[in-house]
């Protein structure tokens, strides 16, 4: 199957080049890169363009989702999935890895593990986000894929929607329930890592936008029938448990 790989970029210059080139490393031989820039001000689509990806477009936007959506709309791939401007995949199987599993599975949908990086130094970890196998459950305790390892068939984007632009910090988690708790949705899980995550993301980055967050999940879980306050609180306990595993990963290296 075709895969389309949307970035979705501003004034991001000091980090683009890493995301074009972790793209192009990877040896999926049926992919396409969908550029989606919020019309920057700074070098990134000259950056952008020498690497000619599939589709640039570079105009303003409303915000993260509704660019998103727009690159969904200018996708041919038969499967979607995000590489953020200031991430990179952990290695040049991700794409074929996922595809396969998809196909192999046949399910609808995949996702897989993720770390969260420094900023300028993505080999040092800062946290380890594992999945683990899905359970309709398991929403209900907060539990959630980490949206940037989240491959999705193209038809399920037009038959249930695309990012709802309403919210403004949790939409990718808004998407993930309504697919996989509200309608059912299948799904497969990697157990490895396909994402490194620069830290300093939109939704941790100050008590307010932490805030924000949480009511606009405490929205989401109920609209989604997957619960409430509890789940909210749930969810973000699970942050600690993902320092403390990757706490106990590196004493289990260290002792090698």
């Amino acid at each position: 199957m075709r895969v389309s790989i949307i970035t979705v970029c501003y004034n991001s210059e000091k980090y683009i080049r890493t995301c074009m080139e972790s793209f192009l490393e990877q040896d999926y031989p049926d992919k396409e890169h969908v550029i989606i820039d919020g019309k920057s001000s700074d070098n990134t689509v000259a950056i952008v363009k020498e690497y000619n990806p599939d589709v640039l477009i570079s105009e303003p936007d409303n915000g993260l989702y509704d660019a998103i959506n727009k690159g969904i709309k200018h996708c041919s791939g038969d499967i979607i999935a995000l590489l953020h401007a200031d991430d990179v995949f952990a290695d040049k199987y991700v794409i074929s890895r996922m595809e396969k599993l998809i196909r192999e599975k046949n399910v609808d949908t995949a996702y897989a593990d993720l770390l969260y990086v420094q900023q300028d130094n993505i080999d040092r970890c800062i946290r380890y986000w594992r999945s683990g196998v899905f359970s309709k459950q398991k929403l209900s305790h907060g539990w959630a894929p980490p949206h940037p390892t989240f491959f999705v068939k193209k038809e399920v984007y037009e038959k249930y929607g695309t990012f709802n632009t309403h919210y403004k910090i949790a939409a990718d988690y808004d998407i993930m329930t309504r697919f996989l708790g509200l309608h059912n949705v299948s799904t497969a899980y990697c157990p490895c890592v396909t994402i490194k995550m620069r830290m300093g993301g939109m939704s941790n980055r100050c008590l307010g936008n932490i805030f924000q967050k949480s009511k606009e999940d405490f929205t989401i879980a109920r609209l989604n029938h997957i619960g409430g306050l509890f789940t909210v609180i749930f969810k973000n306990l699970r942050k600690i448990h993902q320092f403390r595993l990757l706490t106990n990963i590196s004493k289990d290296i260290s002792a090698l």
